[in-house]
């Protein structure tokens, strides 16, 4: 019997370095990537074999940046992905100016975390769409925290086009308490005007 050589389809990720300090989520991104990518989950580097990717759960931006240069000392030539626990400008940014090829987060669905690791894999930039024109434009993040509920519901209502003598009679304040809010709200989202403040909204586009 003539035997048979089986052949083996390369996956298109390569080698993945999975450097991240908390278990669960390290378990369902290895879930994600094992299809597409060998994966090696620790705190070190793999020996004998580069990575092409190096994949970073950062907790904050407040020390990525050097985390990201001393992962590259480590694994030189692998394209470093930062991983956020959310949408996160600051963290995205920092990454980035440290060198990392692109910054992914966990609300994103898998097939876009795939995706933008092939892209940073062959040397360009992957940012998701909703970080992309912050990061273009240099604009500093808004702290949307600060903004308290009843300024919050204001300026959901504000983005809809609605006037204040509308949003009064729907939340039921006077007119004149509805400007209160707004101009509090303003000096939060550092806007000058209900019109910036309604685009800043509407582009975000991320309220609970």
């Amino acid at each position: 019997m003539v035997g048979q050589v089986a052949h083996i389809k390369p996956k298109r990720l390569g080698l993945v370095w999975l450097y991240c300090p908390y278990p669960v989520l390290a378990r369902g991104l290895i879930d994600i990537l094992d299809p597409d990518a060998r994966i090696h989950y620790a705190e070190s580097a793999p020996s004998g074999d580069r990575p092409d990717i190096v994949l970073f759960c950062a907790g904050g931006a407040e020390d990525v940046g050097e985390a990201v240069r001393r992962l590259q000392e480590q694994a030189p030539g692998a394209s470093v992905v930062v991983f956020g626990l959310s949408s996160d400008l600051n963290l995205a940014r920092a990454g980035l100016q440290a060198g990392a090829k692109g910054f992914v987060h966990a609300g994103m669905e898998p097939s876009q975390v795939v995706r933008a690791l092939t892209v940073a894999a062959s040397g360009e930039v992957a940012v998701p769409r909703d970080l992309l024109k912050d990061l273009v434009a240099g604009r500093e993040p808004v702290d949307l925290s600060g903004l308290t509920h009843r300024q919050q519901e204001i300026l959901k209502l504000v983005a809809e086009g609605q006037t204040n003598a509308q949003i009064g009679r729907r939340l039921f304040l006077s007119e004149s308490t509805v400007k209160q809010h707004l101009r509090a709200a303003y000096k939060v989202l550092k806007v000058r005007n209900r019109t910036e403040a309604a685009k800043l909204i509407r582009e975000r586009a991320n309220w609970d």
